[in-house]
């Protein structure tokens, strides 16, 4: 198995060059044919939401559903597929960051009942709580 960072993804995703796009799809193909899924951790998914949002200007109702495909990409395994599901779910709906609703479900997955924050828009969210 080999492990995608995030320049990887954002470029297959956003196909904007084409030398790099073609590389990320031969990384790719090749996972598919070997029946060898690639790696993509929490990390890499939350940089590649905030490179979308940041330097391509994609709104939540375009990001969604590329996370959605990733989510169910069986050539792409995760740390905690679980955790990456409920976050995105709370992602399309809420108003939060991604990167918050990662936190919050691994959180939760660690036993927590809470994650502390001062992000007002978050408090008015199950599983947020102001210190």
């Amino acid at each position: 198995m080999i492990a995608i960072d995030t320049n990887v993804l954002v470029r297959f995703v956003v196909e904007d060059d084409p030398v790099q796009t073609e590389r990320a799809t031969r990384v790719f193909r090749r996972a598919i044919e070997a029946n060898d899924p690639c790696y993509v951790s929490d990390v890499v998914l939350c940089e590649t939401v905030w490179v979308l949002e940041t330097t391509y200007k994609f709104r939540r109702r375009e990001i969604v559903p590329v996370l959605e495909s990733l989510l169910h990409a069986s050539h792409l395994t995760f740390s905690a597929r679980d955790c990456f599901a409920r976050a995105l779910e709370a992602y399309a709906s809420g108003r939060g960051d991604f990167a918050d609703y990662m936190i919050r479900e691994h959180a939760r997955s660690a036993g927590c009942d809470f994650l502390i924050t001062f992000e007002k828009v978050l408090l008015k969210e199950p599983g947020f709580a102001a210190p």
